[in-house]
Parts: structure tokens; sequence; C-alpha cells
């Protein structure tokens, strides 16, 4: 007998996605994104927004904390500036979920955030944590040579194996992100120390092997490494689950609504490797 699944093990063979914006600010006018600022910033987020000594750094922050009301609301239905969000004591942002569920169903939803010059990243995901990082490789000399002190031993000379200039960056940036996305996915940020875990990344693209810092809970991860327009570098870094592989959906603009998506499979999760 044919037909279509239903109940618990079909839900197991679809999970939900894991769902990315990437939205430079350009994709927001200033003077709109001040106006939902305005209507949407709790009061802490309006404290914040009104330090800002450079125009620049505000409207990167308005544009920030707008996408992520307004993607809180599309996936959770709750109304953007009803949105209550508190953080923990190392400072990640979380939604506080009614004791009834969420109005668009279920009662988990996690989210992260990265902003970088113009461009900001946000991930969703319905089960457990996910981290997220963006970064741009054609903003001039960072102090790359600092960054790469943080790394362990083995990724450094990685690192060094690349030619000076762009290629060397390139290597620099995809391992910083990864770290970033991982370290603020176990909510643990810059608290986690660089040189406690480590990558073997392929030489294009992809995560081959993922050594964890002691106190990691043992489980594999998902990593993700993406270029959404040239030069600018983002990785996510997502708990695996029980055996279930679900889509990526990356969507690309500020979403005024429901707006298509491009539709990419995630990466096997990459198993502990001590």
């Amino acid at each position: 007998m044919t037909g279509q699944a239903t109940g618990p093990e079909h839900a197991r063979e679809r999970p939900e996605p894991v769902k990315l914006w990437f939205c430079p600010n350009d994709d927001l006018a200033p003077a709109i994104a001040a106006i939902l600022a305005r209507h949407w910033l709790d009061e802490h987020e309006q404290q914040i927004a009104g330090r800002f000594l450079f125009e620049r750094d505000r409207r990167q922050y308005l544009v920030a904390h707008a996408l992520v009301r307004r993607v809180l609301a599309l996936e959770s239905g709750i109304p953007e500036a009803e949105a209550v969000i508190w953080r923990s004591a190392r400072g990640r942002p979380f939604l506080q979920k009614p004791a009834e569920g969420l109005p668009r169903g279920g009662r988990e939803l996690d989210f992260n955030l990265s902003h970088a010059h113009g461009h900001n990243l946000l991930g969703v995901v319905r089960r457990h944590r996910i981290g997220v990082d963006v970064e741009r490789l054609d903003r001039g000399d960072q102090g790359f040579g600092a960054v790469v002190e943080t790394f362990t031993a083995s990724e450094q000379a990685w690192v060094a194996q690349a030619a000076p200039g762009r290629p060397r960056d390139r290597r620099v940036l995809r391992l910083w992100t990864l770290k970033e996305a991982y370290s603020k996915a176990r909510g643990l940020g810059l608290g986690l120390p660089f040189d406690a875990f480590s990558f073997t990344l392929a030489e294009d693209r992809g995560v081959l092997a993922f050594h964890p810092p002691e106190h990691d809970s043992g489980h594999g991860w998902r990593f993700v490494e993406l270029e959404p327009v040239p030069d600018v570098l983002a990785a996510v870094a997502v708990l695996a689950d029980d055996g279930t592989s679900p889509d990526l959906h990356l969507h690309h603009g500020f979403p005024w609504g429901r707006a298509g998506y491009r539709l990419l499979t995630l990466p096997e999760p990459v198993a502990p490797s001590h």
C-alpha cells in the first residue's frame, strides 16, 4: 500500500530547515531603518543605538536589530515590538517564549546574529542551538597576524602554507568565522579560547575534521561555509540532530514578506575527533 507518509515518522523525515538571512545594510534605507527601530526596538536596544558616535555604526546596529525582530516575528508569530529578548551573562540573546508556546507553533526557537561592515547574517533554528559569523575579506589590514596567533599550531601552519595576501587572508577568515560560529552556538563567545579547539579544512570550502574543546558534549556538529556575495565569508554551526538531515534556506535581503530563498543541502555532521 502506498500513499503520503503522515505522523511522527514523517515529521522525522522532514525536519524544520535551518534558516539564514543575509541582509546588506543597503537593502534598508537609513530613514526606514530609523523608523522601524523607533517602533520595534526595546529600551535596552534604543539606549545602545544612542551611544554610537558615528552614523555608520548606528545604522549598522539599527538594520541588524530591525532584521532580528522582523525575522523573529515571521518565525514565531510574536509581533516585532512585543518580542522580549533577554541576554545571558555572556551577552548571548534569546527570545523569551510564551508558556503556551509560540503563536506559529512549537516551543523551541534559537537565533544568532552577526554583522560586519555593512552586512548582516541571522540564523534561526527550531531545535538545538545555532551560531553564525560573517566577515569581509576586502577591508584591508585588520591585524590578521594577531588573529592567527589565537589559533592552534596546526591551524597556524595551514594558514602559513598559503601565499601572502588574499589567499592567506581567506584562510584566516575561514577559520575565524568557523570558530566564532561554534563559540556563539555554545553560548561562550570569546570566553572560549580559540586555541582550545581546531578545524581541518578542505582546500576550497568544507570542514574535514573538528577537534572540540574538552568540555564539548560529544555530539556531532554541522558546519557550513558560505560566500553570499564576493569577498564576504560566512560560517554556520548547528548541533547535529538525531539522524535527520534538515535543509538550509538562504534568504537574501530584508524580509518584508516571505520571499523566496535559495535551497541548500547541509553538510553531513562532523564527528568530534580528539
